[in-house]
């Protein structure tokens, strides 16, 4: 058996069902993950994971190998050994990183009643729990550059949420601001100089914010979500950096006592409810 098959049979193994949210069920002759719970982890077949771990799949591309990297909860270490085993190279210290590490998925599973998503540094969205797509919208519709966050708001706007006058500029002004610096921390990545090259071409807008050549990180605003499913929400927003990672932890909350308070609740049970069952 490779040592990619190895390595992926043991750390489907070591994984728990309450891990990744997922209820241990009855006649399980193992305590970890069932072939066909990590492969709906990881959005693949189960037939593709049968193959994978019997060492007749190859050459998975790095989008299949960073779900599984995911779905197992794997150390950036392991990460990287993985990729190398299946014939891929690792990701580069000089790529915006992308890799959710266990620390960061166990404080998405536990913080479940604040809408809470984790971005990389270009804001691309990486991770979300189900109160933030009850909210927002679900990011798993959308795909490629419609999953970034800048993309989105210079050529598609910000439909479906309102800021006020102030905030709606601080908050462009931020997005332009924080790619820049992400550019001058990683300037070897191919496709974040690609995403800025769009951006300039497609968006006056983003182009303007560009020339002045502002440099800051985005930290906080005021919006208002207006197509919820029990009415309009306003949040404050406020961005957390993993330390080492570059990710950021976008996490929403309402003021106490405040009739977004009385939405929000209604919105974990409303909300969640029509999320779940939505085919």
């Amino acid at each position: 058996m490779s040592e990619f098959a190895t390595v992926l049979r043991s750390w489907r193994d070591r994984v728990t069902p309450a891990e990744v949210g997922l209820p241990a069920g009855s006649g399980r002759r193992a305590a970890g993950l069932r072939r066909e719970e990590l492969a709906a982890l990881a959005g693949v077949s189960v037939d593709y994971i049968v193959r994978l771990e019997q060492g007749r799949a190859e050459n998975p591309s790095p989008q299949m190998l960073r779900a599984l990297a995911l779905a197992l909860r794997l150390t950036e270490d392991e990460r990287d050994h993985l990729y190398r085993v299946a014939g891929v190279a690792a990701p580069s210290p000089g790529v915006v990183p992308q890799h959710i590490t266990p620390g960061v998925q166990r404080l998405v599973d536990r913080l479940g009643d604040v809408p809470l998503a984790v971005f990389s540094a270009t804001h691309d969205i990486l991770l979300w729990n189900p109160l933030w797509a009850a909210l927002t919208g679900d990011p798993s519709s959308r795909v490629g550059l419609e999953r970034n966050l800048v993309w989105r708001h210079f050529t598609s706007g910000h439909d479906g949420v309102e800021y006020s006058a102030e905030h709606e500029e601080e908050f462009a002004s931020d997005l332009v601001a924080d790619l820049r610096a992400a550019v001058g921390r990683y300037p070897r990545d191919a496709s974040l100089a690609q995403l800025v090259a769009r951006l300039r071409a497609g968006s006056p807008d983003f182009e303007r914010r560009w020339a002045q050549a502002r440099v800051a990180e985005h930290r906080s605003s005021r919006k208002t979500m207006t197509r919820t499913a029990v009415g309009p929400i306003t949040v404050d927003c406020d961005v957390l950096t993993v330390p080492g990672g570059d990710l950021r932890i976008v996490v929403y909350t309402v003021a106490p006592g405040s009739p977004d308070e009385a939405r929000l609740d209604l919105l974990r049970v409303a909300g969640l409810q029509a999320l779940t069952t939505t085919p």
